[in-house]
């Protein structure tokens, strides 16, 4: 059986104060430091959704001004494309208006040249003809 004398008491005195001083030497600041550390770690995982949240919205917004700027650009080049071709139908209509001007011209001025190529014609047939003819005739 157990005999309990003084040596039982006195073991059990040391295994108190040892653990006392172990609670307080090596277990508060050990738990301590897990407390602190498990504060940290929650603190930053926290930072870090905060700043993973912060960037999806971000590119959110940024793809959404990229698809609004995108629609913009569209925008402003199917107008610079139906001014071009309004400006080209502009241009074609002025180049034919040109031509039809410059090729009445032309036609005119065949026609007059033609008429002084037929009047200096006329006055020399007779001649032509009495030179034919005094050949035929001989």
């Amino acid at each position: 059986m157990i005999d309990l004398d003084i040596s039982f008491f006195i073991q059990l005195a040391n295994f108190i104060i040892t653990l006392l001083v172990l609670n307080l030497l090596m277990f508060r600041p050990i738990r301590e430091i897990i407390r602190k550390r498990s504060e940290l770690m929650s603190d930053q995982l926290s930072k870090v959704e905060n700043f993973t949240n912060s960037a999806n919205s971000k590119v959110k917004d940024y793809e959404v001004a990229l698809d609004g700027t995108r629609r913009e650009g569209m925008d402003i080049r199917n107008d610079f494309k139906e001014q071009g071709a309004k400006e080209e139908q502009a241009l074609l209509s002025a180049a034919g208006k040109v031509a039809t001007v410059t090729l009445k011209e032309a036609r005119a001025e065949v026609a007059s040249e033609k008429g002084a190529a037929l009047k200096v014609l006329d006055g020399e047939i007779e001649a032509f003809a009495q030179k034919v003819t005094a050949k035929v005739l001989g």
